[in-house]
């Protein structure tokens, strides 16, 4: 089966959406938005792993995504449980009011 799509148009959306992600952690100033742009990074770092797998006609970059799915589950868990933790101590998800948190 041949894709019409490239691959360096899938490349392009995987770096395009990554960048957006790492705009939004540097951005944002809410953590749950923060947790949100970590999961398009992953996102997209998982499309690319699976263009490159199908660019060289090797599983690996499907075993790949299914291993950066399995991290971003575990880590949307733990990242939930620290959030409905800090905001049960603060009050408040915006990362600027928990300066407090310091060492």
């Amino acid at each position: 089966m041949t894709s019409s799509i490239s691959i360096e148009m899938v490349i392009l959306l995987a770096a395009l959406l990554f960048a957006l992600g790492i705009v939004g952690v540097i951005i944002r100033k809410n953590i749950i938005f923060m947790l949100i742009s970590v999961e398009i990074m992953l996102n997209a770092s998982g499309l690319a792993f699976v263009a490159a797998g199908s660019r060289w006609v090797q599983p690996d970059g499907q075993v790949m995504f299914i291993f950066i799915l399995a991290m971003a589950a575990a880590e949307v868990s733990v990242g939930l449980a620290l959030i409905l933790q800090i905001y049960h101590q603060h009050k408040s998800l915006d990362i600027d009011k928990l300066k407090e948190m310091k060492g």
